[in-house]
């Protein structure tokens, strides 16, 4: 099992930009694919970014396709998620996952959650 723990939330303007990390402890992050995830308030949880387990491969919603950036550090067990432009429907709350498989999503483990607010 590996624990996850996000950083890097707050609140920001629109057309901002936040970085998010993902840091892993226990099992080895890179025996993961890894999966950003955020959850609106009254909307389902969706997955909005996921890298495979080099770091070679990624995955993008059409949502934030061009504006995030989804990338790997496995020698420091970290993921990151680097938003730009963002835009007030980007706010929500972001989720960290492990992921046994990829492209499709078998989660393992979550994290607990940051929350990111875009301002109009």
């Amino acid at each position: 099992q590996v624990q996850l723990v996000e950083s890097g939330g707050g609140l920001v303007q629109t057309g901002g930009a936040l970085r998010l990390s993902c840091a892993a402890a226990g099992r080895t992050c890179s025996s993961y694919a890894m999966a950003w995830c955020r959850q609106a308030p009254g909307k389902e949880r969706e997955a909005v970014a996921a890298v495979n387990w080099s770091g070679g491969s990624t995955y993008y919603a059409d949502s934030v396709k061009g504006r995030f950036i989804i990338s790997r550090d496995n020698a420091k067990n970290t993921v990151y998620l680097q938003m730009n432009s963002l835009q007030p429907e980007d706010t929500a709350i972001y989720y960290c996952a492990a992921s046994a498989t990829y492209p499709s999503f078998a989660i393992r483990s979550w994290g607990q959650g940051t929350q990111v607010t875009v301002s109009s």
